[in-house]
Formats: structure tokens, sequence, C-alpha cells
């Protein structure tokens, strides 16, 4: 079973094939739990999952796993990551797990882990627990007197919703906004749409219908399209787009047109620091957030500091410099003095606050700046390591010289899908087109040579 397991955002890959399989559910499950045994206290995990069909498999072969090292599990059901990482800590446990594929379609899936603090494990520790995978550990585990209990437990959807509702002041109201949320089939379709009418709002709930099979498809954050049809519809205030398990956001205002994470980030981050609430001089983000961000930040005197792509790693670098404001382009927003790791209602309703402050629409808010041209394609590989051939790494020092100063590019391997993202950048299109394509067909001419 020796293999590779863990990648930018915990174990993901295709239902039933390694490693999403439920043998290695069941033995990542042993290693976590006995990782993270403390004492002589009974241990306890809170694990949640989104709506794909295969999550059935995943959570009883978890279940199984980490009874066996002695741990209790708390049975979430279907629940956004962002209330897993909170109920970790309200209910005092040891670990917490999220069995979820985020974006993917539903033939995927995936597992998260987090730490008894609430946040995402370290390199350090998922290194330890893949560690573990492949060796005996039978003996480590629980003697027959000391097996976990598992349970389910009720009530969390109105803990998770009482707790996004009190990131708002309790005088702020959403009456009279009318509010398109689409919750992509996934985790959300329960605790989204009540806690916005909760607030005050009217609500138009789409994608709200899951059935195992229909989690993120063609809808919720990577997929906006209905979403705008229907804010046009409507006619609504704001368009709000979740992903399959709600820890990523994607805004489109009254007019349809999408706002990404970029100008989340900026529209907070300004709004927070005019109010004194931004922390460290700056905000966190990644190598993929466009240019024109740090420039509007530049012009508040502001920092943006950038990390490899992966909310953790954001996330990690906020706590190490003393920021309080994260997120990546795609919609993961952390804003660290409410969550531990990205929540996409919780960022939404920063938004909607902008919007009951400055009582303005969505589409005078949102744009804070001029987005430089970007251009961003992935190139499909069955295997290998094109970027260390000859002519691949040519191509790419090429790139970069074209591109000078006034230009950016980060080509890498994604962490969840087989693909190598070419992403360029700078104040001329055509030439970021032509950079961009140059190096796609020379990765693709490679990946067709081997």
């Amino acid at each position: 079973m020796a293999g590779s397991y863990f990648g930018t955002d915990g174990i993901r890959g295709r239902a039933n094939r390694f490693p999403m399989t439920a043998e290695v559910a069941m033995r990542v499950g042993m290693a976590a739990g006995l990782s993270f045994q403390r004492g002589n206290h009974r241990h306890r995990v809170v694990l949640g999952k989104d709506t794909r069909l295969s999550g059935y498999m995943i959570e009883n072969a978890m279940v199984s796993g980490l009874c066996a090292a002695g741990m209790d599990v708390f049975l979430l059901g279907p629940i956004p990551t962002p209330a897993v990482a909170m109920l970790v800590r309200s209910l005092r446990a040891d670990i917490g797990v999220m069995i979820s594929a985020s974006h993917n379609p539903y033939y995927d899936n995936g597992i998260k882990l987090f730490g008894p603090d609430g946040y995402k494990l370290s390199d350090e520790i998922e290194e330890r627990i893949e560690g573990m995978l492949d060796k005996d550990i039978d003996l480590a585990l629980a003697d027959s007197d000391g097996l976990g209990r598992a349970k389910r437990v009720d009530g969390v959807h109105d803990r998770y919703i009482e707790f996004a509702k009190r990131t708002l002041p309790r005088s702020m109201s959403l009456s009279g906004l009318r509010i398109v949320v689409d919750c992509a089939n996934g985790a959300a379709y329960k605790v989204a749409p009540e806690a916005l009418w909760e607030l005050g709002a009217e609500v138009v709930a789409i994608n709200v219908e899951p059935n195992g099979f229909n989690i993120n498809k063609e809808c919720g954050s990577t997929h906006p399209a209905g979403l705008q049809k229907k804010v046009h519809e409507v006619r609504a205030d704001i368009g709000i787009a979740l992903d399959g398990d709600a820890d990523r956001v994607v805004i489109v205002d009254e007019n349809g047109a999408i706002v990404d994470g970029d100008q989340i980030m900026a529209l907070i981050a300004e709004s927070w620091h005019q109010s004194g609430r931004l922390a460290g001089g700056g905000i966190v983000s990644t190598v993929m957030s466009n240019l024109g961000l740090e420039r509007f930040l530049g012009d508040m005197n502001l920092q943006l500091h950038r990390t490899k792509v992966g909310d953790r790693y954001v996330v990690e670098h906020m706590r190490a410099h003393g920021l309080n404001v994260g997120g990546e382009q795609s919609g993961h927003i952390v804003l660290s003095d409410f969550s531990t790791t990205g929540d996409g209602l919780v960022s939404a309703l920063q938004v909607l606050a902008c919007i009951k402050r400055q009582n303005r629409p969505v589409s005078e808010l949102s744009k804070k700046f001029a987005p430089v041209p970007q251009l961003l394609k992935n190139v499909h590989i069955a295997g290998g390591k094109p970027l260390e051939e000859a002519l691949v790494k040519a191509a790419i020092e090429d790139g970069r010289h074209r591109l000078g100063k006034a230009g950016r590019l980060v080509i890498r391997p994604s962490g969840t899908e087989p693909l190598i993202r070419v992403m360029a950048e700078g104040d001329d299109q055509q030439l970021v087109e032509a950079v961009v394509n140059d190096i796609v067909e020379v990765i693709s001419e490679t990946r067709s040579a081997a």
C-alpha cells in the first residue's frame, strides 16, 4: 500500500481508488488517533463530511480506525469544513476530521485533518501520520476495553449558525437585502440559507438538494453562471456562491458580475484598515493573487505577503506574523478574528456588513482595483515530472525574461489534481497570452513525447 498520501489540502483522490479507499481511510483514522493521544482522558474526534455518495464509505472506515485507536467519535453529518474547525475547539476534541474534496466533482473525495486548536495540521505532523500508514501499527492500538465509541451529535447546525451570526454586530440586520445563495448541493445546503434568513435577509436558495452525485455539478463557486442568471432573474442585491464544503466563496454583484477572492480581500482589508481592525500592516495571499491587489494595498501603505498555494500556508504565515486577513484568489478567505480556516459564509457576511454600513451596491464596493491582465491555463499530465525537463525549464526561463519586472510567472503542479498550472500576468495582455501559450505548448509536447 506504500505511496504518497497528503497533498496541499489533506488527502484527496478518486473515491474507491488509491489513496481514497476504505482501507487507507481506516488506517488514517488509526494513525491520526494514535498521533493525538494526550494523557489518559477519553479522547474525542469530531467528524464531518460533505454530501458526496462516497462520504458514507469513508466516514465508516474512518470511524473504525479512530475507534480502534481508542478515540470516541462525534459524528456531525453534512456540515461545512469551518464548522468542523470551530467544533473541534467548542467540544474540546483532540482531532477534527472533514471528509470532502472541496470543489472537486462528486467522484472525488478527501480527508482534511484539524488539530485540537482548530488549525489544519502542519507538514511535520502530516509527515508523521503518513509515515505510520505503511507500518504495522496493530500492536499500538487500544486494548479491547479501551476501544472508542461513536455517536451522532445533534444541534451542530444551530451551533454553527449562531457562531456565524456572532461575527456581525448584534445590532446589524440584513433586512432590505435580497440575497441569492448557491450552496453547490454541498455541506452548507441547510446552514447558509438559514443563517442569512435569521439575520433578516430575503433569501433565494439554489442548489440545496444534494443527492450524492450533484455536488459542485455546474454550480457553486467554480461554476457561478447559474447564480449570475438567478441574480438577474429575481433582481437580487447580491449573489453568494459557496463550494462543496463551504470554505470558499465567490460573490456576484447586482449586475451579475463576478467578484473573486482578490477583490473580496481588498474590500475587507480596506474596511478593517479604516476601522483600525486590520492587524499586521497588510494581508496574506498566495503567489496566484493578482498584481493589482498588491498595488492597491501598496497605495494604502499596506503589504501583501505571498505564500505558496494552499490556505494552510496562508494561515501559517498569518499566525507567524500577526495578520488577521488572508486568503486566495479562488475565494478561500481566512479571517482569523473569527475562524482558523477559510469560511465562505463568514466572509460573505463581512461583505454584507460593508454593504449595510456604506449603503452602496456591490458593484461599486467591490471594484477596488483594476486587475492586471492575468491568464491561467492547466495542462493535464498522466505522470512523470515535465517541469524537470530541460526544454520546459528553458521555456519557463525565457517567459520570465520576456515578462521582465512588470509581470509575474507562476508554474506549479496542482496539489489536488493531475495538472500543471501555468499562470502569467503583466500590463501587456498580448505578451501574457503569448508567454502562457508558449509554455503550455512545450509542456504538452514533452508530455506527448513521454
